[in-house]
């Protein structure tokens, strides 16, 4: 079971995942600690892991850089839901091995708090609180082999 984090926002970019002042390590506690922090400068109090980001179009816009991805994987965040992604931060998760959920209007669809539960390979966030399923687009089975394997380096090590 995940809470959500939803922010009615589009265009959160990656400076508003790690704000670039942070960009000196690679280690992922560290950056979790910055997490969100300039949009939200108490997300990494509330989130708890496994919780979920939920946020509107265009998510991870801005700079392609990794950190972002860790910093949300440091967070032990379980997903990001949003209505879509940009391109590079999109391939920045599968690769770092981090499940992007698309799903149309995802902020009406998941409020605030709302306690959720996905079944990644179905497709389904099933929300306990509105008592309601909703269906999202699985990733295609090589996405969800490279999640699984922790990312696309750990991947090619396994083959």
């Amino acid at each position: 079971m995940s809470k959500a984090h939803t922010y009615k926002k589009d265009h959160i970019n990656t400076d508003e995942i790690i704000p670039a002042r942070y960009l000196n390590t690679d280690d992922v506690a560290e950056l979790a600690a910055h997490c969100m922090e300039d949009l939200d400068t108490e997300f990494v109090n509330k989130c708890v892991p496994g919780d979920c980001i939920v946020a509107g179009d265009d998510f991870g816009c801005g700079s392609s850089r990794e950190h972002a991805v860790w910093a949300l994987q440091g967070a032990k965040i379980g997903a990001v839901i949003a209505q879509n992604f940009a391109r590079i931060f999109y391939r920045n998760c599968i690769n770092c091995g981090f499940y992007p959920i698309e799903l149309a209007n995802a902020p009406e669809l998941i409020a605030d708090g709302d306690e959720i539960e996905i079944d990644y390979k179905a497709g389904v966030i099933d929300n306990k609180t509105q008592g309601k399923k909703i269906e999202f687009k699985p990733l295609p089975d090589f996405a969800l082999e490279i999640i699984n394997d922790g990312g696309l380096l750990e991947h090619i090590k396994k083959k």
